[in-house]
């Protein structure tokens, strides 16, 4: 395999919750893919819900204790993982965690994880169940090396390795994803099936078999995300709402419950996997 040099990580560190964060400088090699890497400096454990976003993250574990996944399936010790656009209820919880994690738009999912997001639905699964051996290896790979730096470039290569010879989604589909996280979810799916000259049926079809949403579904989940951003970077509801293209704070309040199963005060007291 190649050696690719993505540049120096930059490494922060959150005095109040004692996390280290590490960014690649510069991004990364593939279209749809970002990362970082996390380490527990004061041991203070995981206890993290993981919420319904417009991506595919998956988290690599860089210890010797598995984190602990618990959804609706009961408790599995994993390793790595793979949180689908939609997982279902679930939460991860592990001591002093360290971690690459990496956050994967649907194209970039459906190119690098061997399978299409649609079928990751509802589901937290490992990532060894879709890797094999592989996976294995590039955790062995990643504990041996000594810097952020060689970790993120390290996943990097590994991620473009995959998706060197692996299928992309259809073009028309991953145009049409574009266009509603674009548009911030604000979008109709006549309009969107009419950009790339379908039927609405038609684009209904594709999407959902590649993406593992409904468009409307997508837009409606691309609109959240926003939405959780902002009440967790302490704006109001009533702004959110507004912003966010919602009805109203009762149209807001309902549509975070559907997705965090909380009210919005909630959910911006909260915190999120998100590279």
């Amino acid at each position: 395999m190649r050696s690719y040099d993505v540049g120096p990580a930059r490494t922060d560190l959150d005095a109040a919750s004692g996390w280290e964060v590490a960014h690649p400088v510069g991004g990364t090699l593939l279209d749809g893919v970002r990362m970082a890497g996390f380490r527990d400096r004061l041991a203070a454990g995981l206890d993290l819900q993981v919420l319904p976003q417009p991506a595919v993250i998956v988290v690599i574990g860089l210890g010797d204790e598995p984190l602990g996944v618990d959804s609706a399936t009961g408790r599995r010790p994993l390793n790595s993982l793979v949180a689908g656009v939609s997982p279902g209820r679930a939460r991860i919880r592990g001591p002093r965690v360290e971690c690459v994690e990496v956050r994967l738009s649907p194209p970039a999912a459906y190119r690098v994880l061997g399978v299409s997001p649609r079928e990751l639905e509802g589901s937290v699964i490992g990532l060894a169940d879709l890797w094999g051996c592989q996976e294995r290896r590039l955790r062995e790979r990643l504990g041996e090396a000594g810097t952020w730096q060689e970790r993120l470039a390290l996943t990097d290569e590994f991620l473009v390795g995959r998706a060197a010879d692996a299928p992309s989604m259809t073009a028309e589909v991953a145009a049409v994803w574009e266009t509603i996280v674009a548009r911030r979810g604000r979008v109709r799916v006549e309009d969107l099936a009419a950009s790339c000259g379908w039927s609405r049926k038609r684009l209904w079809s594709r999407f959902t078999d590649q993406v593992g949403l409904t468009p409307k579904r997508a837009a409606m989940l691309v609109r959240f995300d926003h939405a959780a951003q902002a009440l967790s970077s302490g704006h109001s509801a009533a702004d959110v709402a507004l912003a966010c293209g919602y009805t109203d704070q009762s149209h807001l309040h309902r549509d975070v419950f559907t997705h965090a199963g909380c009210t919005p005060g909630a959910l911006a007291g909260s915190s999120t996997t998100a590279a």
